[in-house]
């Protein structure tokens, strides 16, 4: 048997081994870990028995999705090399997970699928946020980081609004129930006086477990069922929960939640500014421009001596007025002369309607006369009246008595025959 080289036994292992577990998945728990400047990163992974290096190159290390701590159990996947110097091996990884989180994703996916066959992610009922907010009600826990980069976010953007704080469990055991709650809480003032414009459901990152409150179907059913606008506000920009899928407003970190939320009270300023700066220009301009204008008219003025026009301008009106007396003098004699041919011609017609009238006077009065009962008493005519009344001759009977009357007499006489 030719003895080998302590070079050549090492090359012969690294062949095989990495040719044999060029894809694997190990479980482990976190022994150490370093994060180096370059961006690498080293650790030891570790069971009851025994441990082995890894290490995950920058490239890979830019997509992972959890914070590395000592006491983590993990799954790598990734493959083996070897060190031939040393005859060392060590596994480089491709991708760290927490382990567990295989089933969580399996649940994450069947919910998924199936609130949204229940039409919960449907945009059609997505509510739209408020354009200036009054009153936010904050759901997150009251000790949390991501309750003060919420409150600071708002206080500079716009510290007109008002904001609520439900103390709410966002991890751990009841975190479900927590956020369930405090949703129904803050949606039940709906519709009074003190309502809410928006709720806001946020906290920081964390692992997935951490964050599984999110992905509970009750929480989706408390979101969906809301009257009240809610913006889903968790985690980091890469996290992505069934929160998110059913809120109205999905906001990539809780900060990130308010600057959506809330205008930007400086960048109103800066348009007010804009806005009085471009006022004030445009006065100027036109004063300029009327000032201008002024100058041109005392210019004209002084160019066509004006003072000498206005005058003839004066003397030209006084023709004209001299003009329109003679016309209207004109007007008012022919009106004269045809109004005293109208008099004359009324006159005559006048006096002829009265001569007229006065024969029609004289005649009447003729036969006014010949019937006046004092004419007809002088020439022996008498009244004949019975009980008081006037009557004919015919009217008494024989050895009936009646009157006889004149202007002046009145006797009692009787019929014989």
């Amino acid at each position: 048997m030719r003895a080998l080289e302590v070079s050549e036994i090492n090359a012969q292992i690294k062949s095989i081994l990495e040719s044999t577990f060029m894809d694997i998945c190990v479980r482990g728990e976190i022994s150490n870990v370093t994060i180096h400047t370059s961006g690498h990163i080293y650790l030891t992974l570790k069971d009851e028995s025994s441990s082995v290096r890894c290490v995950m190159f920058k490239g890979n290390a830019r997509n992972l999705k959890i914070k590395l701590e000592v006491g983590q159990s993990v799954l790598i996947m990734g493959s083996l090399s070897v060190y031939v110097p040393k005859g060392e091996y060590q596994i480089l990884c491709k991708s760290i997970t927490l382990a567990g989180l295989g089933e969580l994703s399996q649940a994450y996916e069947a919910l998924k699928t199936k609130l949204g066959a229940k039409g919960y992610f449907e945009s059609a009922h997505k509510k739209p946020l408020p354009r200036f907010p009054k009153r936010i009600a904050l759901l997150t826990s009251a000790t949390g980081a991501a309750k003060e980069d919420m409150l600071k976010v708002a206080h500079k953007r716009w510290n007109l609004v008002h904001i609520t704080l439900f103390n709410t469990l966002v991890q751990g055991e009841g975190a479900k129930d927590s956020i369930v709650e405090n949703l129904k809480r803050a949606d039940s003032f709906f519709g009074t006086s003190e309502s809410f414009d928006v709720i806001v459901l946020g906290r920081g990152g964390g692992s997935m477990e951490d964050m599984w409150a999110f992905n509970e179907e009750c929480v989706a059913d408390a979101i969906y069922s809301a009257r009240t606008p809610i913006i889903s506000a968790v985690g980091h920009e890469v996290d992505v929960f069934i929160s998110d899928f059913v809120a109205d407003v999905r906001a990539p970190t809780p900060s990130a939640a308010m600057e959506i939320l809330l205008p930007d009270k400086n960048e109103y300023l800066r348009v007010l500014d804009e806005i009085m700066n471009s006022y004030f220009y445009a006065l100027k301009q036109q004063f300029v421009l009327k000032s201008q204008a002024l100058e041109r008219m005392r210019e004209y003025f002084k160019l066509y001596n004006f003072e000498q026009r206005y005058c003839a301008k004066v003397e030209q009106i006084n023709i004209f007025q001299q003009m329109m007396r003679d016309s209207m003098n004109a007007v008012l004699e022919d009106k004269m002369l045809k109004y005293e041919h109208i008099f004359l011609s009324l006159n005559a017609r006048c006096e002829e309607k009265l001569q007229q009238c006065q024969y029609e006077y004289e005649r009447m009065l003729e036969v006014f006369n010949a019937l006046n009962p004092h004419s007809l008493s002088t020439r022996g005519y008498a009244q004949i009246s019975k009980e008081g009344k006037p009557c004919r001759l015919s009217d008494i009977d024989i050895n009936e008595e009646f009157y006889l009357s004149d202007m002046t007499h009145s006797i009692l006489a009787k019929r014989l025959q």
